[in-house]
């Protein structure tokens, strides 16, 4: 059975109406077909002017408004101030999360767009005061460094399409999440109890993501206003 922890921010009592209130933003979609789902939230999250981009968002991973403050409230976890190296794809809606952790003194690892060159790594040492360039996709690359060689990573963030509180997750559909995942269990840097976490406006928490055998999940939910954990309290209690 999943579970999850809610922790407001900022710090506030976690009322009965708070959760209340939150619960009331979660979309209830149940659809079998996962083209159908991601053309809803797509739809959705247009209609309400919920980008913080005039691009459309169709066919991608949303940068959505919010996600500043969402990496933020990421920023005041636990899992996040204990890490050391921090996985990151590189989508846009998570450039806040890859400046942080650069301005955190974390080193940072990411994924390069489509997987076609690899994987990066930025050391926060060497780049100090070109953060803000050093998490975009062009900075990154001039800025940092291909490997094969893998540190043990403490925390992994992906983009998300859609999500919903048993830790599934819909990508736009080219599966490269999902092959950055399975490729860091395979190199052993990251294992059962690494936090992975995705960022994503309530708009994009679902009911119920379909699920395919080579899906991976995730463990850990950050939206701009509240942390959810997987396998803490029981959703059937949200």
């Amino acid at each position: 059975m999943p579970w999850m922890e809610t922790v407001p921010f900022p710090p506030e009592p976690l009322t009965l109406k708070y959760l209340w209130d939150m619960a009331n933003k979660v979309n209830v979609m149940q659809v079998e077909d996962k083209q159908e789902l991601r053309k809803r939230i797509w739809g959705v999250l247009e209609d309400n002017d919920h980008l913080r981009t005039s691009k459309s968002c169709f066919g991608r991973i949303p940068n959505f408004k919010g996600a500043y403050q969402a990496a933020e409230r990421l920023r005041k976890t636990k899992e996040w101030q204990d890490a050391l190296t921090v996985f990151s794809s590189p989508d846009s809606a998570l450039i806040d999360v890859r400046r942080n952790a650069l301005v955190d003194g974390k080193v940072l690892l990411m994924a390069t767009p489509k997987l076609e060159e690899g994987y990066l790594l930025l050391d926060p040492g060497k780049i100090r005061g070109q953060e803000e360039m050093a998490s975009t996709i062009e900075g990154a690359f001039q800025l940092g460094k291909r490997i094969k060689n893998f540190p043990q990573v403490d925390l992994v963030v992906e983009g998300s399409l859609g999500v919903d509180l048993a830790g599934n997750r819909l990508g736009k559909g080219k599966g490269f999440a999902d092959q950055e995942l399975a490729f860091l269990k395979q190199e052993g840097v990251i294992g059962a109890q690494t936090p992975i976490c995705t960022l994503v406006h309530p708009q994009q928490i679902v009911d119920q993501v379909p699920v395919e055998a080579h899906d991976e999940s995730i463990n850990m939910i950050t939206t701009p206003e509240m942390v959810i954990r997987i396998n803490i309290i029981s959703s059937l209690n949200f």
